[in-house]
């Protein structure tokens, strides 16, 4: 395809419309709605997120591509609705960007330069969050709480590292990583103690609270406590397929091996490295 019938964003509008044409369109798009989609915009933003881990900057188009679908799907369904349409978003957006970034665009202007003054990183997050207030007072008659934007839809890790940087905003939060040491071995003692009580919703609240006391040792450690349990996920994956393999190569399922067989070929693959049965 040459260049001049590469297709555009007006395009992919054109097309999102043509599927949900209640005439001659897609009968699995036309059965959609705003709930029934959610799922598959989770999927994406995290099959997004594997592809720049594994640095698959390949497929990294390709999942972008899947990612913008989705909100034009949404803006598709707003539209429908008479609630707003793509060009709307687009303008939101672009004029929140505009309004949050004053050391970019001093005018408020796509056209205005800041010039030569530089600002720094801590200018940066105090402006950001200034103007994210200001917004906020204006638009609410009462004042919205601190954590009140956290959307409770995010994976818990997530919500419960966006719930701590912003109390730590406001001063709530340690100023070094001990205490946060201390608080997570507390919580394991805690949770031993439940345990032998058997009641299970004591035990989960505790459980609950080692892992948010190890989101808040990641943030203080600098670590990305999703990324880090991905990692770990991936490993566990590797390592627990090397013994698959191993006892494939044996003429034996896992179910047919003992735990104690297992264990010895997870060792190996620990201190192989390479992982993958010779």
């Amino acid at each position: 395809m040459s260049e001049a019938q590469r297709f555009q964003l007006d395009d992919l509008l054109t097309l999102m419309a043509r599927l949900r044409d209640p005439d001659d369109g897609c009968p699995w798009d036309l059965k959609q709605t705003f709930a029934t989609i959610v799922p598959h915009t989770l999927e994406e933003v995290y099959e997004v997120v594997d592809t720049i881990e594994r640095e698959d900057w390949t497929h990294l188009r390709e999942e972008l591509g899947d990612l913008l679908f989705q909100v034009v799907f949404y803006a598709r369904l707003a539209e429908e609705r008479g609630d707003f349409s793509f060009q709307d978003v687009v303008h939101d957006i672009t004029a929140k960007l505009l309004r949050r970034h004053p050391h970019v665009f001093p005018d408020g202007t796509l056209e205005s330069r800041r010039g030569a003054d530089a600002v720094s990183t801590q200018q940066v997050a105090a402006n950001w969050e200034r103007i994210k207030a200001e917004e906020k007072s204006s638009a609410e008659a009462i004042p919205a709480s601190v954590l009140g934007d956290v959307p409770l839809a995010l994976p818990g890790m997530a919500r419960a590292t966006k719930l701590q940087k912003k109390a730590s905003r406001v001063g709530f939060d340690w100023n070094h990583v001990d205490p946060v040491w201390s608080m997570l071995e507390s919580e394991l003692t805690e949770l031993r103690e439940a345990s032998a009580s058997g009641d299970i919703d004591h035990m989960e609240a505790e459980l609950g609270d080692i892992l948010f006391a190890t989101v808040n040792l990641a943030r203080h450690l600098k670590l990305d406590p999703e990324r880090a349990l991905r990692r770990t996920n991936d490993k566990f994956t590797r390592r627990f397929q090397y013994i698959e393999q191993a006892l494939q190569a044996q003429g034996k399922a896992p179910q047919e091996a003992s735990l104690e067989e297992m264990d010895a070929l997870w060792q190996a693959a620990k201190k192989g490295g390479s992982e993958t049965p010779r």
